[in-house]
């Protein structure tokens, strides 16, 4: 089978690791043609380039930068990426027909090359919904409602899936959401088919987490609490400032590692308050973090108090796969905290409560925590492997 991936993630070579790496390399390995087309941010200085490997052809599209960067460029390069990848299209891949074509959220404006596909081929179109646009710009008041730039955005939206003959949710609360939002469309076209990863856990002795802990200059004795990720409105950095400010377990640290558009805010915090009980580091390279979350003890997620749509962040697998208990801090609209604490592998509070937060970070500095690591691997073994993810979605093409 042909399969046609378009995404907006920079994918270089599949030798990486990550949620869609991991998904197209099990369609490899299944002996499936994947082709891809990602974008070659302008920043990278680089003109558009075909990378074979194996069974799997990459296309990466010369773009405006679509992300860390401002809401003007984001926007431009996101109304400009719909013509970029069909006219690349059409001019590289002219004659495979194609199977299959999957796409992920964001960006909603790929409908012009996944109309030509399924006009020329008549593949199979499958949505992997990690975002809901543009209502997520209208709750971090980005875009006003009802203005032009919003009705545009909706009309795109809508035409996504209109064409996606499936939409994969990441959660029960993502699928409600597009049900409740979108009445026009038939329940049995909406699944969940959550993030998803090949886990690979890496079991680390005292003394190698030790010698990782020095590398970063990290306390070797105290409990490490983690945050990895982006770095944006979206996260609502200003309560993970709160949470480090009010941070006082004195036997425990925490560490924050990554980039994005608040990344130089949380900087010029560190460098006026010089936290004691806290870390900042620039993002790292998928190998070197996983290595340093493998030395750490427990793993943070934060998301903006504001949002009304269910978010459900990839990042919480990295934890689940290091077998890392999971605090997560969150609006009260995803249903992120509930699946933790469902699966005993964790807590949740919502974002802006201290106290909670404070509770909750004594009562997991006290407790043992193996427990809840061994829960959130057991969950992710049940529910978020890239061969579930697969079967999901090739049990729809062959119907």
């Amino acid at each position: 089978m042909n399969v046609l991936f378009l995404t907006m993630v920079n994918i270089s070579t599949l030798k990486e690791r990550g949620i869609y790496h991991d998904l197209l390399n099990h369609f490899v390995s299944k002996n499936h043609a994947v082709y891809i087309i990602s974008p070659l941010e302008r920043r990278l200085k680089k003109k558009t380039v075909m990378i074979q490997e194996g069974n799997a052809t990459i296309l990466q599209v010369q773009t405006l930068n679509l992300s860390k960067t401002n809401s003007i460029e984001k926007g431009l390069g996101q109304l400009m990426v719909e013509s970029q990848y069909l006219s690349a299209l059409k001019k590289h891949f002219k004659h495979v027909v194609f199977d299959l074509v999957l796409y992920s959220t964001p960006p909603i404006t790929f409908s012009k090359v996944i109309s030509y596909i399924k006009r020329k081929d008549h593949a199979y179109s499958y949505l992997l919904l990690k975002d809901i646009f543009p209502q997520n710009a209208v709750d971090m008041q980005m875009m006003k409602k009802g203005g032009f730039i919003h009705r545009y955005f909706k009309k795109k939206e809508k035409k996504l899936y209109t064409l996606s003959e499936t939409i994969g949710c990441m959660s029960k609360a993502n699928k409600q959401y597009i049900l409740k939002n979108n009445p026009d469309i038939p329940e049995d076209k909406i699944e969940v088919n959550p993030n998803s990863i090949k886990p690979v856990f890496i079991d680390y002795s005292e003394r190698e987490k030790n010698l990782i802990k020095s590398r970063y200059a990290i306390p070797l004795y105290k409990k490490i609490f983690v945050y990895g990720g982006n770095l944006g409105v979206p996260q609502g950095i200003d309560f993970l400032i709160e949470t480090i400010a009010n941070f006082r377990e004195s036997d425990a640290h925490i560490v924050v590692v990554g980039n994005g558009t608040q990344f130089y805010k949380l900087s010029a915090w560190f460098d006026k308050n010089k936290p004691s009980n806290a870390s900042l580091l620039s993002g790292l390279p998928k190998a070197e973090y996983d290595s340093l979350l493998a030395a750490c003890d427990i793993g943070m997620i934060f998301l903006h108090h504001g949002f009304t749509i269910p978010n459900f962040p990839s990042r919480l697998l990295a934890y689940l796969e290091m077998k890392k208990p999971v605090l997560a801090a969150t609006d009260v609209h995803t249903d992120i905290g509930t699946v933790i604490e469902e699966a005993g592998c964790g807590y949740w509070v919502q974002a802006g409560d201290i106290k909670a937060m404070q509770d909750k970070i004594s009562r997991l500095c006290q407790e043992d925590t193996v427990p809840l690591g061994e829960n959130g691997y057991n969950l992710l073994k049940s529910e978020y492997t890239v061969d579930r993810t697969y079967q999901l979605i090739i049990d729809k093409v062959h119907v």
